[in-house]
């Protein structure tokens, strides 16, 4: 989580307590937890207002064509990649059959 170990975790949770108390950290928890719930309703109703704009011009039909043609383009590519490209695992599989010939591990 934001690139933060178990043990800096620990580290601040002490530091938190040490500076505030043991009886206003969960005051202080709550009040952080409805500013991010908050800050999380104030985000997707921006991304709302922004989709419904988007529907309203024809921006999001017009970018379903972009992206489903884009996709289709890169699956196109993939196909002609996978058989053109010989795998090299399969010549080093064979050559290592050949090698062997009928001599078999015995287990």
């Amino acid at each position: 989580m934001f690139g933060i170990g178990g043990g800096e975790m620990i580290f601040i949770i002490f530091i938190a307590l040490m500076l505030f108390g043991s009886d206003k950290l969960p005051a202080i928890a709550r009040t952080l937890g409805k500013g991010m719930a908050q800050l999380k309703n104030a985000t997707n109703e921006i991304k709302s207002e922004i989709q419904k704009s988007a529907e309203e011009n024809g921006i999001d039909t017009t970018m379903k064509e972009l992206t489903s043609n884009f996709t289709s383009e890169v699956e196109n590519v993939k196909g002609s990649l996978e058989t053109n490209v010989p795998n090299p695992l399969d010549e080093v599989k064979e050559n290592l059959d050949d090698l062997t010939g009928p001599i078999k591990r015995q287990f």
